[in-house]
């Protein structure tokens, strides 16, 4: 759950080492990726099902259903601010064409995402170990000024194109609609995406009040192709009880491809320490297409995290630097040494 792992770190911890945090922290619900990591030698998997369901109007109201499987897959390493990420989108769906007469229906599967990348935390404004008042409501849950900084991370990473053949290139699922037919007769292509593109997303999220986490991301996708888009995501969620959170989400894109506004909302409930479970629904806002879906998911991790008192790394640090220093004063000692001894037996 984005925002109450977050909240266990905030409110009730007494100390703090790095983003690790006791409960499971999600990107899900929703489609924005928080600015935190999992935290080192954790792994985590975060994967669903949805419903979809597009109708275009410029196409006489030709019509995909489909069912969509998402996967990502998390794992902090060599540091704090660090995270390796990978996610995955494939679609099944059913394609009714109604340019033609009678309509014309056939079946289709591919990858709508596949991508790899790593997640660097480049500011954590929440860094400082935070007390909590144990006398004072009131202390724990008013506004603060560092609510105004938010964490700010940054994810670099690469598209990869699985199959060039595939049915939904730069995503979209008409694709084979947008040619006349008389061009397809001629033999022209449809769109085909480059094998690997990159992708670069800046992500902030700020904290208000105790149970309120807004997040915002801006992603430049598919860099270094003929159509090259910039989305941005703005998620936020509440807090309701431990146990349950609520969000709101709007999506937009802005391309040569694909232009849209999605607007999404769901509910996450927390199993255990390391299980989440959720659901959401959402629109667009417009015809060409219009789309409607619904998806339900798992949040599971692998806790093999174990936490550094900061007194204590800088005492092995230190330590570390003693024992260099030594065994470089050793060397120069016994360096010392021989050229005694080569003097002694010329002499």
């Amino acid at each position: 759950m984005r925002l109450h792992s977050t909240l266990v770190f905030l409110l009730f911890a007494s100390c703090l080492f790095g983003q690790y945090t006791d409960q499971i922290n999600s990107n899900r619900p929703g489609a924005s990726i928080g600015a935190f990591s999992v935290g080192t030698r954790v792994i985590q998997f975060e994967a669903g099902t949805e419903y979809r369901s597009y109708k275009h109007k410029g196409y006489n109201n030709s019509k995909v259903n489909g069912k969509v499987g998402f996967f990502s897959l998390r794992f902090g390493f060599l540091k704090e601010q660090l995270e390796l990420t990978y996610e995955g989108v494939y679609q099944l769906d059913k394609q009714e064409n109604r340019l033609t007469h009678p309509s014309y229906t056939q079946k289709r599967e591919g990858f709508l995402t596949n991508f790899l990348g790593i997640k660097y935390l480049v500011y954590d404004p929440y860094k400082r170990v935070v007390e909590t008042n144990v006398l004072s409501w009131k202390a724990n849950n008013s506004f603060k000024w560092r609510d105004l900084l938010p964490a700010v991370s940054i994810t670099l990473g690469a598209n990869a194109v699985i199959d060039p053949e595939t049915p939904y290139p730069y995503g979209n699922v008409f694709d084979n609609l947008y040619n006349p037919i008389f061009y397809r007769n001629l033999g022209v292509r449809t769109d085909r995406e480059p094998i690997v593109s990159g992708r670069a997303t800046l992500a902030t999220q700020h904290h208000f009040f105790g149970t309120w986490v807004f997040v915002t991301n801006v992603t430049y996708d598919r860099i270094m192709t003929d159509f090259p888009d910039l989305n941005y995501i703005l998620t936020l969620t509440h807090t309701i009880n431990p146990l349950w959170s609520v969000y709101l989400e709007t999506q937009g894109y802005n391309g040569d491809k694909y232009s849209d506004q999605l607007i999404r909302t769901g509910a996450a409930y927390l199993l255990t320490d390391d299980i989440q479970i959720e659901a959401t629904v959402g629109v667009n806002n417009k015809d060409t297409p219009a789309v409607f879906f619904m998806n339900a998911g798992v949040s599971y991790r692998l806790d093999f995290h174990r936490d550094i008192d900061p007194e204590k790394k800088e005492e092995e640090k230190q330590a570390r630097k003693e024992e260099k220093s030594m065994k470089k004063g050793a060397k120069k000692a016994e360096k010392a040494n021989r050229k005694r001894d080569r003097r002694a037996k010329r002499n």
